[in-house]
Order: structure tokens, then sequence, then C-alpha cells
């Protein structure tokens, strides 16, 4: 079992998107995948087709009461093998509640470790910003994927993403390493587009994939009927995309 956090400070540049779909492809390759929903916004769960208004039991009980992540744990109707643990509004109130809580840090990674070897993936979509919610997922990760935006202010947040991931593995979880990084939003057409993903490759490197997912209009229309780009348009360019990008991830891990 592998948890990896979707993880950036700056909001909008695909980690929910990148999160359903990459989960949607593995579990259709057979893989048995969980989502975590740790995003106040709830936009994994509502993009799957779940209505949070009808939601008893979510991720937020799962953090500040003795409630297991199995007792939350939905299957998505629309995916085989794909699993949710869905979030509310609720969860917003979180981040004040668990202030008070010991080993506050540590809280999802006991309850995920409940779970021992029932899932061949977990992947876990944070918020964009830096609170307990965040350090949670952080904490409980092996590790991180990074989407970023092919636009010019998405480079100058990555010092701050990369002191952010350091921090945390320096005092939380000293086996935290970057999983890759994914470059999204991608328009040929531009020159910024292309100075963006040079900028990025010569920092990061290989963790780089390989696969860019680019501006797509079927991606951008597909939670709004809580469907994957994969049920919603397969022949898509974005839908070909994250398909490659699955086998792509795949191809990158070892012993799974």
């Amino acid at each position: 079992m592998k948890t990896i956090c979707i993880f950036n400070q700056k909001g909008g540049v695909g980690k929910t998107t990148t999160n359903i779909n990459l989960c949607s492809y593995l579990a259709l390759e057979g893989y048995k995948v969980l989502a975590i929903d740790m995003d106040p916004q709830g936009n994994t769960t509502s993009g799957l087709g779940f209505d949070k208004r009808k939601i008893d039991q979510s991720v937020y009980d799962v953090l500040t009461s003795d409630v297991s992540l199995k007792d939350v744990i939905r299957e998505c109707q629309v995916v085989n093998n794909f699993y949710l643990a869905p979030s509310t509004m609720e969860l917003a109130g979180a981040e004040v509640e668990l202030i008070a809580q010991e080993k506050r840090e540590s809280i999802l990674k006991d309850k995920i470790a409940e779970l021992k070897d029932e899932y061949d993936f977990i992947f876990i979509d944070c918020p964009p910003s830096l609170g307990f919610l965040t350090i949670n997922a952080l904490s409980a990760a092996d590790s991180v994927l990074i989407p970023i935006q092919c636009e010019f202010y998405a480079l100058e947040g990555v010092g701050q993403l990369i002191n952010t991931i350091q921090l945390v593995k320096k005092s939380l979880n000293k086996t935290l390493e970057i999983e890759g990084v994914i470059l999204t939003m991608y328009d040929a057409r531009t020159n910024l587009s292309n100075e963006v993903v040079s900028e990025v490759k010569k920092y990061f490197k290989e963790k780089v994939y390989d696969i860019t997912i680019p501006r797509n209009i079927r991606l951008a229309e597909c939670p709004s009927f809580g469907l994957p780009i994969m049920l919603y348009d397969d022949k898509c360019k974005g839908a070909e995309c994250y398909e490659n990008l699955a086998k792509e991830f795949l191809k990158r891990q070892k012993g799974v």
C-alpha cells in the first residue's frame, strides 16, 4: 500500500482534476484505489457524483472523533475498484478543533494505518493552504505528487513548496519523498508554457513526468456531471493524457 499526497500551496493548478482522473485510470487497470478528500471545498467528492448534503460521516469525523476511515469510505458507483473518503464543509472547522488535540499532526496517519494493506494506492487531495489538514496529509504520505500549472506565477511558489515539504520531512515524516511533478494546463502554442516546462525540468529534473496535461474544456466540464474524464469523453485529449499519465506513474513504481 502506497500513500501519495497531491499537494501544491497554489490553488487552481489541477490537484483535484489529477486526483480524480489518475485514480480512475489506475482503478481501470485493476488496482484498488482510495481517494481521501482533505479539502473542505469537497471538489473530489462532488466531482465523483456524491451529494455532500447527504453525507452523514466524512473525513471531518475521522479527524475529530474516534470514527475510523473504514466507517466513512464509500464505493464510487461510476468506477470499479475506486473508493472515496468524502469531505464536507464541516472539515473547515477541523482546523480549529485540532488545535486542542494531542498528536494532532498524525491523526490521519494513524487512521490510515488501521487500513493495513486493503488498497494498492491511497491518494490524498489537499487544500491549497498550509494548515493542520495539509500537515496531516503530508505526515501520512509516503510521497508527494506536485501538479504545477504552466503559467508564470506557478514558478514563484515552487521554493515555498519545497521548503514546506522539507520542513515536514525534517520534523514529522522523515521518509517523505517527492513522487513526481505533473505539468498541467499546458498550451503548446504559447512560449510561456514552454518556458515554464523548461524551468520546472531544470529544477526537478527526472522527477518531472513526460506526460503533460493540456488545457482542455472537457476536463473542465466533467466534474459538474460527477464523472471522471474517461466516462465523460474518453476520446478527448485530456482523457488520453491522463490515461498515459497513469501508465507512466505505474512504470515509475517499484514492487507494486
